[in-house]
């Protein structure tokens, strides 16, 4: 097997790192402490073609592998965790207009998505279904050439803020199977917002909870066919999964850069503090999580690329594994810092408050645990998971 990247994947890689280190990573700290969202900066990355990375080349975005994708997410966070973390909620919502839209609906929407001039949101979580997204209780009611949405979604990234909403809606009876996906503008009559969520971190992106209250949606946007809104969703979340994994190496990639920088300038006892046995046993610890935890992701990005039967397994392990391995790693980059690295005159805190949260995202660490215990507890799955 070769691990090495392609001299296409480098190009990548170093497209998004100038991007990282230009127009976003001097600006970090600036939009979390006054949780501006950037979205001028985030059309500028649709100008490079990051607001349409893995939406299909047919619906105008690059059509991506999940594995080139996350090479440059990867690098992306590592300028700024919490936009970069956005704009794979964006990805996710566009490709699902341009892989399940009509063409009219495509064409409505995705150009703008694509190029990054509108901005979508992703709806699925509910005050009462979170990790249990099958229970969602919003609905879309059919009336004539429209659907009728009620219902509120709760803990949604750019709501308020953001021009498209991508909801997962029930039209039909309990369970997955009656579950629809729609595309719906943002300031279509009827839906409001909730007050902006302070949070512990994630400053730099909008939070609320989205109420709809008789908001008339045509037929026409609707994603794919009645009842296969809950396979749109999970499929979504497998890519999530990897999006926001990715989102936690980045951001621990530059923690460990920005420690083992500064252990080798502070000094105490009359020599850096890189000179200490126990320092260099933590660097070396966590070097290693680090690249444990990118080969887990890689290998997970391609497994859902071959459209492997275990995907969804890899998916939940690389997520699981990452986001823990990310806070983990940022949390002893902080520790590395010692005083400072609590102050915000550092990025150090800010790592730490923004990783904390990925472990709760797109399925709960926990959730994750039990998507792969269920798996090996079926006959021979040991044996095609390794």
């Amino acid at each position: 097997m070769d691990f090495s990247l392609s001299d296409e994947q480098q190009a990548y890689v170093d497209s998004a790192r100038a991007f990282a280190r230009a127009e976003m990573a001097p600006f970090a700290a600036r939009w979390d402490a006054e949780s501006h969202f950037p979205v001028q900066t985030l059309a500028k990355a649709g100008e490079l073609g990051f607001m349409g990375l893995y939406t299909p080349e047919a619906a105008g975005g690059l059509g991506m592998s999940r594995l080139d994708a996350s090479l440059i997410v990867e690098e992306l966070a590592r300028g700024c965790t919490t936009t970069a973390a956005f704009l794979t909620i964006h990805n996710m919502a566009t490709s699902m207009i341009g892989t399940y839209g009509s063409p009219a609906l495509i064409e409505q929407f995705c150009p703008d998505l694509v190029a990054g001039a509108r901005l979508a949101s992703y709806c699925l979580t509910e005050p009462g279904a979170g990790s249990d997204a099958a229970s969602l209780r919003s609905t879309a009611t059919l009336d004539g050439d429209y659907y009728l949405v009620n219902g509120s979604k709760v803990f949604i990234s750019g709501a308020g803020e953001t021009a498209v909403l991508v909801a997962m809606l029930r039209t039909g009876g309990p369970g997955a199977k009656g579950i629809s996906a729609f595309v719906i503008p943002a300031d279509s009559e009827g839906i409001t917002y909730g007050k902006k969520e302070e949070k512990m971190g994630w400053n730099a992106q909008p939070t609320r909870a989205v109420n709809f209250d008789n908001v008339r949606v045509p037929i026409a946007n609707r994603l794919g066919a009645e009842g296969q809104g809950f396979a749109i969703a999970m499929a979504g979340l497998d890519g999530g999964r990897i999006n926001i994994a990715t989102c936690s190496i980045g951001t621990a990639q530059q923690a460990l850069v920005e420690a083992t920088q500064y252990v080798q300038q502070r000094q105490q006892f009359d020599q850096a503090i890189s000179e200490f046995q126990a320092t260099q046993f933590r660097l070396a610890d966590l070097q290693t999580e680090l690249v444990a935890a990118r080969q887990m992701v890689r290998l997970a990005a391609y497994k859902l690329d071959s459209k492997d039967a275990q995907a969804t397994t890899y998916c939940a392990m690389a997520k699981r594994f990452a986001t823990d391995a990310g806070f983990h790693i940022c949390n002893e980059a902080l520790q590395l810092f010692g005083g400072y690295g609590y102050i915000r005159e550092y990025p150090m805190e800010r790592f730490v408050r923004d990783t904390r949260v990925h472990q709760i995202l797109e399925g709960t660490n926990e959730v994750m645990r039990l998507i792969i215990a269920r798996r090996m507890l079926v006959d021979g799955a040991l044996e095609v998971i390794k």
